[in-house]
């Protein structure tokens, strides 16, 4: 039976052109039950999935559109399917897209339905397969090879074939099928970035399978067959690969019987004899005879492609690290193991690198105080250059070092897709794990980090989102004050209540902004340990920025600040704000200003407070509701100027401004009702 390709052609992007916008590729997810498919769709797919039914069926589908390095994809997950053969009507119509997509083709004019799914015909299939039962995908793989498409062979639980001892040679198995063949453990993200990558050049290679011809003996008692369907008007009619109507109309598939019956009756009686005549010259039935062939092609690429051996015994370090890290179960556990050595870092080196930098400047600082107009602000000046100092050393550069560190190790990669899936529900991908962590140090350089690694909406959720983490100054004024009066109860109450604020806040951001960007088929990269210069080299980096843009903001708001305290406005600013500290906060209105001083540094608040009541025994001036009112309006309140310069400069004026607006309204709205909360309990148990 000649092979030729009669199918519809299938148009290739130039080989230097990117595939974004119109131009995007078109990929088919397709595999049997128990594939992995959907794991793999999960693990790339965007945060707004477009789901639906093929028509006429119950059979879902889902589609999103993701990043392939600078290319874009819309991948559609088809439902699982075992065969293309004699195939239930449901599972008709995945088949029906996989040759034509939306573009029906003529046998189809008379059916009153509409496309199977709104999509264009897929550029490129591919097929997850399970490593662990080879043999019987590859059935599929075969018939998949007919279509006239290239074809992407996706081995997924390579870990789980090797522990059974399975050792599948892929290049031979790519070699013989003519199509890449990519090892894949989808559940921990190994081999998709690979298995993307080789979607994309497979379409702009123009590759198409190899022909996996039947036997020589079915060939041959099908070659009459396939000289009467080898004619124009049945090419022009389907559209399809000529061999693959060959196969169909031999195994006498119910669709392209009926379609025949449809537009070609009068061939069909001359089919039924051809069919006839071959299964005079077979030993078998047809239909058993094309099926034990199937079998036997397929079993002969396992044979050639897979040795059988000792299963494999004892797991090296790199396998525990990956038990921690990217397990189903534990990741989650892995990742809480990094934050919480992250803010060991925050809370006990950053600590210690306070008191050694900033804290021995302010203390020496102290010792100068001027009285003149001049000398005032000549302090406010050094004052802001210490509040540089004691962002950068103690707290921005050991936490970003650290990040640096477990990003060039691949740590921070397998955290980020762990935590993927949980970063959807509010509208964002894993990788803002990863600047959140940044900001618990200091929001700043987490801003940064968001600008450069996002764009339009994710970054812009993302950056207000992380005004909201509590940063080591405001932690260290949580810890300061509850830890004292509040007990363990009480601080562990606060930055849980930090968690649920911003999974609402994402919520809500998602959908004042409901359009979300591509999907990321993030990479999970071996593990390595970097250099020093790579390591200074990124700090550097991340953090330079603080020179330009935070610098002249901590030293002219010092400035400000000091001419206010020196011109008297402590009055005018605490009855400024006795609507706000009296009235609706339940607060003494002398906290009016370190409320504003606040937002210069977090830190100067706490010494303010103490200064404003005159004494560092809060508790007498203030009950245990107000301690945690104020706590909770600090928590939430603009971070500081610093933050808000960042603001500036990567998402403009009107989002800057937009954030500022609903820290401040978040602020004010969740201490008000808990102190209002408190007040009712306290209440009631009196």
């Amino acid at each position: 039976m000649p092979i030729q390709n009669n199918s519809q052609e299938v148009v290739a992007p130039d080989s230097h052109s990117l595939l974004r916008g119109s131009n995007r590729l078109h990929i088919a997810l397709v595999g049997m039950p128990n594939s992995g498919k959907s794991t793999l769709f999960n693990a790339v797919s965007s945060t707004s999935i477009q789901t639906g039914e093929l028509t006429g069926t119950n059979k879902a589908y889902g589609e999103s559109i993701i990043q392939i390095g600078f290319d874009e994809a819309s991948l559609i997950d088809l439902p699982s399917i075992n065969s293309l053969q004699h195939l239930q009507a449901d599972d008709q119509v995945t088949l029906k897209y996989l040759l034509w997509g939306d573009k029906r083709p003529p046998v189809s004019i008379h059916e009153s339905t509409e496309p199977p799914a709104p999509f264009a015909p897929p550029e490129v299939i591919i097929q997850v397969a399970d490593a662990t039962a080879l043999e019987r995908h590859l059935e599929l793989t075969l018939e998949l090879c007919q279509l006239g498409r290239p074809v992407v062979l996706a081995l997924n639980m390579m870990d789980e074939a090797g522990h059974k001892g399975l050792h599948i040679n892929t290049n031979k198995l790519s070699k013989r099928l003519g199509i890449p063949v990519v090892p894949l453990v989808a559940l921990r993200g190994h081999g998709i970035s690979a298995l993307f990558a080789a979607a994309a050049g497979t379409v702009r290679a123009q590759t198409c399978p190899l022909p996996q011809p039947p036997s020589p003996h079915i060939r041959d008692s099908l070659k009459p067959l396939s000289d009467t369907l080898n004619r124009a008007e049945l090419h022009e009619a389907f559209r399809i690969p000529h061999t693959f109507l060959v196969m169909q109309l031999a195994a006498k598939s119910s669709y392209f019987q009926q379609e025949m019956q449809q537009h070609f009756p009068e061939l069909l009686p001359e089919l039924d004899q051809l069919r006839s005549d071959a299964a005079l010259t077979l030993p078998r039935p047809l239909d058993q005879e094309l099926h034990a062939d199937s079998h036997y092609q397929a079993a002969s690429l396992f044979e050639a492609a897979t040795r059988l051996g000792a299963p494999h015994e004892g797991h090296g370090w790199r396998y525990w690290l990956d038990e921690l890290f990217l397990h189903p179960q534990w990741g989650l556990l892995g990742s809480l193991t990094v934050f919480a050595a992250v803010l060991f870092v925050v809370f006990e080196v950053s600590t210690w690198l306070d008191t050694m930098t900033a804290a021995r400047l302010i203390d020496w600082a102290a010792e100068w105080q001027p009285e003149s107009l001049l000398g005032i602000v000549g302090h406010a000046v050094i004052d802001g250059m210490i509040g540089l100092v004691g962002i950068v050393i103690p707290f921005m550069l050991p936490l970003v070092l650290l990040l640096v560190f477990l990003e060039e190790t691949g740590v921070m990669h397998r955290i980020a897709f762990v935590v993927d899936r949980g970063f959807h529900r509010i509208g964002l991908h894993g990788e803002v794990a990863v600047q959140m962590l940044l900001g618990l140090g200091c929001n700043v350089p987490a801003i940064s980090a968001a600008a450069k690694n996002s764009s339009g909406r994710e970054r812009l959720i993302a950056s207000v989102l992380i005004t909201f983490v509590p940063c080591s100054a405001r932690s260290a004024i949580i810890l300061a004050l509850g830890g004292k009066y509040l007990g363990g109860l009480g601080v562990f109450a606060i930055f849980m209540l930090t968690i649920i604020v911003i999974a609402l806040m994402g919520n809500l951001l998602t959908r004042l902004y409901p359009h979300s960007g591509p999907g990321q088929v993030q990479e999970i990269p071996p593990y390595a340990l970097p250099s020093w210069h790579t390591l200074l080299h990124k700090t550097w980096a991340q953090t330079s920025d603080i020179l330009t843009i935070v610098t002249p903001l901590l030293v002219g708001g010092s400035v400000v600040l000091a001419l206010l305290s020196y011109m008297g406005a402590d009055s005018i600013i605490n009855t400024l704000f006795t609507p706000i500290t009296g009235w609706w906060l339940g607060l003494p209105i002398v906290l009016g200003v370190p409320i504003l001083f606040g937002v210069l540094r977090k830190e100067l608040s706490l010494l303010m407070i103490y200064q404003a009541l005159g004494t560092f025994e809060v508790s007498t001036h203030l009950d245990w509701i107000q301690i945690t009112t104020f706590l909770v309006f600090l928590t939430f309140y603009v971070p500081c100027v610093s933050t808000f310069a960042v603001m500036l400069k990567t998402l403009g004026h009107k989002k800057a401004w937009l954030s500022v607006l609903l820290s401040v309204s978040a602020a004010l709205l969740i201490s008000g009702i808990v102190r209002l909360l408190l007040e009712g309990v306290n209440y009631f148990q009196i």
